[in-house]
């Protein structure tokens, strides 16, 4: 039986679009008769304490000559010492949902120091996977040629229509819908500020994503959403799962995503899986995602976001045009079989080398 050990930073339940593409390679691997040796390192990655440190170090050490090892970049980018220690003895693959030094709000001299440290890292390993094509021309200013790395998209669960891609959800106003935890980089603040922009139009807004993980993003938020005068229209869900996540999907009217940065943009999938028009921004695989199921623009453009959605609001024929096009684009979907079939021979071919 082939093995691999799949290093995670912290609990692999975690509810965001990375650990969720980590949970599904991992069903998959054991699906396909893997042996998977799940760790879980200390949840202070990519900040990590020394003891975090201490502790990966030790994992790595207690595995045999030769095994394969599947490392969530979370973590790897800030162990570069540990992957150099053990580059030789072991065959190290990267898995890079995005690369740290691009996370919205921290300041230049830190992005320097995790562009530097990842870079350390990702010379140790054998071999990349990253979840789009847009990463691959990320990591070229970190050395990271072509040859070495794989694109494995995330796989999107099947999913019935949701009631407003066939014709509006019945709530009254357009019910706007936006899936993802609260931070910087998703563009909640971008996101609220164009619906604050078309007050006059009828809409309401549900967020739907962790109100924990980064609670000074939450409180400005929570500040810029009254402050605009909205907070009666505007709804801050937290995270939610299973059949609660299904009910506000299908509940929705329109999907809007915001962000300033993605690496893939799960989320969007999910949305396009349930025939939802979409209104999101140019970064990872999004416009290849929505087709003509969305309306993309620039990510960090207040003002062509907000006139992209005020269109989609108030224009009940072009949603419903959005909404075939995310139609056809759901069948185009890839599914988590397959990315763990790709995932599988990624690993399997460092046996060979």
């Amino acid at each position: 039986m082939a093995s691999v050990a799949l290093l995670v930073p912290g609990a692999i339940e975690t509810r965001t679009g990375g650990y969720g593409y980590d949970r599904e390679i991992e069903r998959g691997l054991r699906a396909a008769g893997w042996d998977v040796r799940l760790v879980e390192l200390d949840s202070s990655f990519p900040e990590p304490t020394a003891e975090a440190l201490n502790h990966a170090a030790g994992v790595l050490a207690g595995l045999p000559d030769g095994s394969a090892v599947l490392v969530d970049g979370l973590a790897l980018g800030a162990m570069p010492a540990q992957a150099e220690r053990e580059r030789e003895r072991l065959r190290l693959v990267a898995l890079v949902h995005h690369p740290l030094a691009l996370e919205t709000g921290i300041a230049p001299a830190r992005a320097a120091a995790l562009e530097a440290s990842e870079r350390r890292s990702l010379a140790a390993v054998r071999h990349v996977v990253v979840t789009s094509e847009r990463t691959v021309g990320a990591l070229e200013q970190y050395g990271v040629g072509r040859d070495r790395v794989t694109v494995i998209e995330p796989g999107t669960a099947r999913a019935p229509l949701a009631r407003g891609s066939k014709g509006g959800s019945g709530s009254g106003a357009v019910h706007v819908v936006s899936v993802a935890a609260i931070a910087p980089r998703k563009g909640h603040d971008i996101l609220v500020r164009a619906v604050a922009k078309i007050a006059r139009q009828p809409w309401r807004l549900t967020v739907v994503g962790s109100t924990d993980r980064d609670p000074r993003a939450v409180e400005e938020l929570r500040r810029l959403v009254g402050t605009l005068g909205i907070a009666a229209r505007v709804e801050l869900a937290g995270e939610l799962e299973g059949p609660a996540l299904d009910a506000a999907y299908d509940g929705a009217d329109v999907f809007a995503l915001a962000s300033r940065y993605e690496g893939y943009g799960m989320a969007v999938a999910e949305a396009i899986a349930r025939g939802l028009p979409v209104v999101s921004t140019a970064t990872g695989a999004i416009a290849e995602l929505t087709g003509a199921g969305g309306m993309i623009v620039p990510p960090g453009d207040d003002d062509a976001f907000a006139e992209a959605l005020s269109r989609v609001v108030s224009e009940k024929e072009l949603r419903q045009k959005l909404a075939a096009g995310a139609r056809d684009a759901r069948e185009r979907l890839t599914s988590w079989d397959r990315a763990s079939r790709r995932m599988a021979e990624v690993v399997s071919v460092e046996f060979q080398r």
